[in-house]
């Protein structure tokens, strides 16, 4: 099963992060577990330079930006 983190203090951004990353598991037809980090010691240790971020199986894929729908489809097919 996938596991997908969303990197980020809460903020709108980060809401919209996770809708369109759970769009694109739902448009898969993925299961994924949904995490929500916001200890920012913990969002440090994945090297990204702004949130919101986007982790899939441990691998960051996005930082401070909303991706489309199709590209976290992409990165879930990689996966």
């Amino acid at each position: 099963m996938l596991t997908i983190k969303i990197l980020g203090p809460g903020c709108a951004n980060c809401r919209k992060l996770e809708a369109v990353a759970r769009d694109a598991v739902a448009a898969a037809n993925l299961q994924a577990d949904f995490v929500k980090v916001s200890d920012m010691a913990q969002i440090m240790g994945y090297d990204l330079l702004s949130t919101p971020g986007l982790v899939i199986n441990e691998k960051l894929v996005s930082s401070g930006r909303i991706p489309t729908v199709a590209e976290v489809q992409k990165w879930l097919a990689v996966d």
